[in-house]
């Protein structure tokens, strides 16, 4: 089956609970992604396209025989570790996390134990690699993404260098167009790669399988970033991983003529360590044997500029490139304002992005894209920006960019649009007015627009007409709801007069046509709010119907990587355009959708084809407590098939809400103190139901001739009868639950691929999107309905009846003390 990021979260989340107390945090991933790697790469072993030679008794199975046995830990290193090493090239890789280190994992049983109970949660059967690349995601860095996000980052050192969160990368890769890069000639490097996850992000997007080169300043990181290229199905790219420090010692380089230069790439992309102080350690700058500093010299204590500087002069003339630095880059002074504009005279800049604040491991600081471009460079005329920091999803203590925010940015960036507030072509004149200042703010003003209070409407009352226009969105789809909603204001005591209090016109105000509690209804009710509402069910219908049969066709070997790009890239077309719908809005709720459920359904499709496999629930001891099934839960066949019985229960359900509502009742209204039950309760002042039939008994022949005791006796026996009646109705359905659950179960076994094909198109995704549109066409009249409402509870009574209804509260206030012989002064 295909696995579950979900599943492997758990277990990532359950290894690393195994080595809490011996270390940081920060090392967990150090042994953890060896066991995954290895893992990964045991289960690849056998089949065609593996990479790795997995020597004899060095595989996962072998590890599992270890468990228990006294030297594991150093039997992992050598038995296992080592010759995987010495048969692929991975020393200083894969090695370098200690497993008998006693200091981490302690001593004697306590390692063993630790190491043997780390092994057994990687043989966790929904971890089965060997039919399964998770669609070709970024297991690794998902992996290490996951553990940044929920371990501390050590003190003072940033991981931002270490991982870029996959969103960010993904942006970088599509806005210098990898999607172009056809041949396996073509090249994309990476000077600081971190894990790698950013180079990968990157050679996803190209459609040929480009040549992948990185350098990585740290050792432990280098190696991961090995180990994720051949995660990837890279082998050959981990073996252009190489260690070093990029700028001091740029590994690669090429000769000519006894002439050494940098080696140069068709594209590049790179998340440098923001503003590093030691960046020109180990070289003179000056005298830089390749030249990168033409431009002009970084500051001594601060290296984005060097980075920027070395990654041009490793693009090929008609290069492209992406780097992520920070703001500050755009409008800092002296040093890096002259490299700035030299940079701009030339062309190179093609585009700025900003981001939103606190999106990276290790820094909260808002940061920047900065787009290269060298092939167009002498033609430029401009610079294209976007301030895209309000895009965003708090999640945790990170923010994090949401699907929606990442096809926003790259859509505009690659076609180029001018959006209000958004985005913009920033002629170079006006840069050059600028003294060459990037600072977003400069070129595009986001704010929004300031609800400003209209005094007069205060003081005089009525709705000032420039917040009705303000509204203009919804009357251009709704025109005669204006109407409907707003009329001019009347003329008090027939007085025929243009003005108002303070002199403005009264034409420039407006009152509601009706009550602020009939403002809902009316909107809801309009026929132009309905008939709009049955356009976008048509707009919608229509992406429905196109793409239906290719969701009812999926087969084995099925690519959910491309049909989700078909079915949201079509959606963003099919409602552009649409007036008051955001387009991006529904493209989220389909993203979200996939991310949370329609992915491991399409996955699974495609591993197993239209197979309802049923999974055993059990509780802690083991025991069975229940059975489900993902990809057609329950619901789905029990709507389909077994509607009347699950009506018959849900009858029982509420028969019990019922008898349970009347038996408090009932309680509530006798069971004070002194009253009808209060020689049934216990201890506690609770009623008793155990107690009932006792009283009962000893009351029933004092009922005859004691008229308080007959009524304590009808009140015992009605409530008796409700527990009777309620117990009897729960058994009922137990009973009817139990006998649908065994009807349930064997319809699951007899399920054909046709009617889970119906069960998960027709009853499961397709009505899913459905109630997603319809939540935004809700939300339409939501958003008005609540403006208009604050407008009317803002001007509703003015000034002066305030003042009126003060003085009147006043005057019975006085009165009331006078009467009591108060005097107010």
């Amino acid at each position: 089956m295909a696995i579950k990021k979900s599943e492997l979260y758990s277990s990532l989340w359950a290894s690393c609970d195994e080595l809490r107390g011996g270390m940081d945090a920060s090392q967990y991933k150090d042994y953890i992604l060896v066991f995954l790697f290895l893992k990964y790469v045991s289960d690849k072993a056998d089949h065609p396209d593996a990479q790795i030679d997995i020597p004899k008794g060095s595989s996962f199975q072998d590890l599992i025989e270890l468990k228990g046995t006294p030297n594991i830990g150093d039997d992992i290193n050598k038995k296992i570790l080592a010759p995987i090493a010495e048969a692929n090239g991975l020393k200083g890789v894969i090695d370098l996390a200690d497993f008998n280190d006693e200091d981490k994992l302690g001593k004697g049983r306590e390692m063993v134990d630790r190491l043997t109970n780390l092994v057994s949660i990687f043989q966790n059967k929904s971890l089965d690699f060997s039919s399964n690349r998770v669609g070709g995601d970024d297991i690794l860095g998902d992996a290490y993404e996951y553990l940044m996000r929920n371990f501390a980052t050590q003190s003072g050192k940033s991981k931002g260098q270490f991982y870029t969160p996959a969103e960010v990368s993904r942006i970088l890769a599509k806005v210098i167009e990898m999607d172009k890069a056809t041949s396996a000639a073509q090249s994309v490097y990476d000077p600081t790669c971190g894990s790698g996850s950013l180079l990968l992000k990157a050679a996803d997007e190209a459609p040929a399988e480009i040549t992948i080169y990185g350098q990585e300043m740290d050792n432990a990181t280098t190696a991961l970033a090995k180990m994720n290229m051949i995660l990837h199905g890279n082998a050959a790219a981990s073996q252009d991983i190489h260690q070093g420090n990029t700028l001091a010692s740029p590994y690669f380089k090429v000769e000519e003529n006894g002439v050494k230069r940098l080696k140069t790439f068709d594209y590049a992309v790179a998340n440098p360590p923001f503003s590093t102080k030691s960046w020109s350690n180990g070289f003179d700058p000056v005298n830089d044997e390749f030249k990168r500093f033409q431009y002009g010299i970084p500051p001594a204590k601060n290296g984005d500029y060097a980075f920027l500087l070395h990654i041009i002069t490793s693009l090929k003339s008609k290069g492209k490139g992406a780097v992520i630095l920070p703001h500050g880059v755009l409008f800092r002074g002296n040093a890096e304002a002259t490299i700035r504009k030299k940079l701009l005279t030339q062309g190179l800049i093609k585009g700025v992005i900003g981001l939103p604040a606190n999106l990276f491991y290790g820094t909260g600081i808002p940061a920047c894209i900065i787009v290269l471009d060298k092939e167009n460079a002498i033609s430029r005329k401009g610079v294209f920006m976007i301030d895209a920091s309000k895009g965003f999803l708090k999640d945790g203590n990170k923010n994090r960019l949401r699907e929606r925010d990442i096809h926003k940015i790259v859509s505009v960036f690659n076609q180029q649009i001018e959006v209000a507030k958004y985005s913009r072509l920033v002629p170079m004149e006006e840069i050059s007015t600028n003294e060459f200042n990037l600072n977003i703010p400069r070129y595009i003003d986001s704010q929004e627009v300031e609800d400003i209070h209209d005094i007069q409407a205060h003081l005089s009352g009525g709705i000032p007409l420039r917040d009705v226009d303000a509204l203009d969105a919804y009357w251009q789809v709704y025109p005669t709801l204006r109407q409907s909603l707003f009329q001019p204001p009347e003329v008090n005591s027939g007085q025929v007069s243009s003005k108002k209090g303070g002199g403005v016109p009264l034409e420039n105000y407006r009152q509601l046509s009706v009550t602020g509690a009939d403002i809902k209804s009316t909107i809801f009710e309009h026929p132009e709010f309905v008939g709009f509402g049955k356009t976008v069910d048509k707009v919608f219908s229509k992406w429905k119907n196109k793409h239906r049969p290719t969701l009812m066709d999926l087969q084995l070997g099925a690519k959910p990587k491309q049909l989700i790009a078909d079915l949201s890239d079509d959606l963003l077309q099919t409602f552009a355009g649409l007036a008051l719908i955001d387009k991006y809005d529904i493209y989220q709720h389909l993203m979200d959708y996939w991310a949370k459920t329609m992915q491991d359904d399409v996955y699974q499709i495609a591993a197993d084809g239209w197979v309802a496999e049923v999974y055993l629930i059990k509780d802690k001891k083991g025991k069975q407590k229940d059975w489900g099934c993902d990809l057609v839960p329950k619901s789905l066949v029990i709507n389909r098939y077994f509607a009347e019985e699950q009506a018959a229960i849900e009858k029982l359900e509420a028969e019990v809400e019922d008898i349970s509502r009347k038996r408090e009742e009932l309680i509530e209204t006798h069971g004070g103190e002194d009253g009808l039950l209060e020689e049934v309760k216990n201890d506690k002042g609770k009623v008793a139901k155990a107690a009932l039939p006792k009283r009962i008994k000893a009351i029933k022949p004092l009922a005859k001739t004691d008229e308080e005791v007959k009524a304590e006796l009808e009140v015992l026996q009605q409530l008796l009868d409700w527990f009777t009646k309620e117990k009897t109705t729960n058994d009922a359905i137990k009973k009817a639950t139990v006998e649908l659950d065994k009807e349930l179960f064997k319809a699951y076994k007899a399920l054909r691929p046709e009617e889970i094909k119906t069960l998960v198109v027709d009853d499961k995704w397709l009505p899913t999107m459905a109630a997603a549109v319809q939540s935004e066409q809700d939300s339409i009249s939501q958003r008005l309905t609540r403006r208009i409402k604050e407008l009317a509870d803002r001007y509703g009574t003015p000034l002066p009846a305030l003042d009126s209804k003060v003085d009147d509260l006043t005057e019975k206030v006085n009165a009331h003390l006078q009467k009591m012989g108060l005097v107010w002064k």
